[in-house]
């Protein structure tokens, strides 16, 4: 069975702490921080960029010698609006310091060397999104997407999916580096249920057998999605919320369906 669903470490501290080696890949890491006000982190990129998202909560940031200020205004994540999120590159440090409680992500991946340099990409300039029809819709904060260029390889999204509702859907994959019909992308779901004692379901598979895992997700779960296609369900009387985070050799996002269900694709266009 493969070891794809990461349940948190604890209540509070640094939660989740997915690094390519723990994970068995190449790319995607994904820390989270559950602080109370006052509680202070503190951490170094190395080779490697940054994307903080502000899940909720308020935290003073300081990060590549720049004093950020207090980032932060959404309270419960289920808000919906954009995030403030800071973009540090490699080779930079940084510190958070609590004001209220706060759920704070640290999205990583391999710096690319391309020069960005450290800036606020959210919430200002964040794109709001609706994709799909029916019960396939949901909404979504397009914080990093290859649209934006404020990093070198992460992409990072955040999506909201309504009680009773399907998401990454229909099932695709982008696990083959073959641009432009697809691209090599490694990605975690990290997911909050609304109100917070529901679940939802999350599938992961390949065409061809070889992986294929479905999975209760409960809330700060962690589903890791290394190859395959990987749809989300959300129960009635459930919202869902995931925080993706993505990367792999080029930053584009080029998927393809599941030939068995493409034909939903094809009716809503």
């Amino acid at each position: 069975m493969a070891d794809l669903l990461r349940k948190p470490l604890g209540e509070t501290g640094k939660v989740h702490d997915i690094t390519p080696e723990s994970a068995g890949w190449g790319y995607v890491g994904f820390g989270l921080y559950r602080l109370q006000p006052g509680e202070r982190v503190a951490e170094a990129t190395g080779s490697r960029e940054v994307i903080l998202v502000m899940v909720e909560g308020k935290a003073q940031i300081t990060g590549a010698g720049q004093d950020w200020g207090v980032l932060g205004d959404r309270m419960d994540v289920f808000e919906g609006t954009a995030p403030h999120c800071l973009y540090l590159p490699e080779g930079s440090d940084w510190e958070a310091v609590a004001t209220t409680a706060c759920t704070l992500a640290v999205c990583s991946a391999p710096g690319m060397g391309q020069g960005h340099k450290a800036a606020r990409v959210g919430p200002d300039g964040v794109p709001g999104l609706t994709r799909g029809k029916g019960t396939n819709t949901r909404t979504i904060n397009a914080i990093a997407m290859e649209e934006r260029d404020v990093a070198g390889s992460l992409l990072v999204t955040e999506v909201f999916t309504p009680a009773g509702h399907w998401s990454s859907y229909p099932p695709h994959r982008h696990d083959e580096d073959d641009f432009p019909r697809m691209t090599y992308l490694e990605e975690t779901y990290y997911h909050r249920l609304n109100p917070a004692q529901g679940f939802g379901v999350q599938r992961v598979w390949t065409e061809d057998g070889s992986l294929d895992e479905t999975m209760a997700v409960s809330n700060h779960d962690v589903v890791l999605v290394p190859k395959g296609h990987h749809p989300c369900g959300a129960p009635y009387g459930y919202q869902m919320y995931y925080l993706n985070v993505m990367a792999g050799p080029r930053r584009n996002w080029r998927f393809q369906n599941h030939p068995d269900h493409d034909w939903i694709a094809k009716r809503d266009a």
